[in-house]
C-alpha cells in the first residue's frame, strides 16, 4: 500500500475547542477545521482534530487496573526540557505527580487529561 499515508491524528475530549487552543499555543500550529472538527496543523501538515464525546473519561497515567487506560501519547521534542514544561504548564497542562525521565523528558497532562512528554531532542 504504497498511497498510505498518516491523514491525521483525532483526539477524543470534553471540550474540542479548549484543546485545540491548548496545542494551538503549545506547538505554533494554525488553527483549523477537519471534517468540520476542531483542529490544528503543523507546517508540514501534521493534523491533530478534536473530537468532543459527552461521556469522555481521561486516561489514568501510571496506569491502574480496572481504569480507564491511556491508549497513545504523544511525545514532543524540545531544546529545553523544564523550560518547556513551566511553559506548558502556564498554557493549561498539569505536570505528572510520577516522574520517570530525569533530565530526559517530563511528563504532563493536557486539559483533557491526556498524557504527553516534552523530551530531549534527540539526533536519531
Amino acid at each position: 500500500m504504497r498511497s498510505l499515508t498518516l491523514g491525521s491524528v483525532m483526539v477524543d475530549c470534553k471540550s474540542a475547542a479548549e484543546l485545540q487552543a491548548f496545542y494551538a499555543n503549545l506547538l505554533g500550529w494554525e488553527k483549523t477545521e477537519l471534517f468540520s472538527f476542531p483542529a490544528v496543523r503543523s507546517g508540514e501538515g501534521i493534523v491533530f482534530a478534536f473530537l468532543e464525546e459527552p461521556d469522555y473519561i481521561p486516561p489514568i497515567w501510571p496506569e491502574l487496573p480496572q481504569t480507564q487506560q491511556k491508549q497513545m501519547h504523544f511525545d514532543f521534542q524540545v531544546e529545553d526540557v523544564h523550560l518547556a514544561a513551566d511553559r506548558a504548564e502556564k498554557l493549561g497542562a498539569v505536570r505528572a505527580k510520577a516522574q520517570f525521565g530525569g533530565d530526559d523528558w517530563v511528563t504532563l497532562f493536557d486539559p483533557a487529561g491526556h498524557p504527553f512528554c516534552l523530551c530531549k531532542k534527540s539526533t536519531y
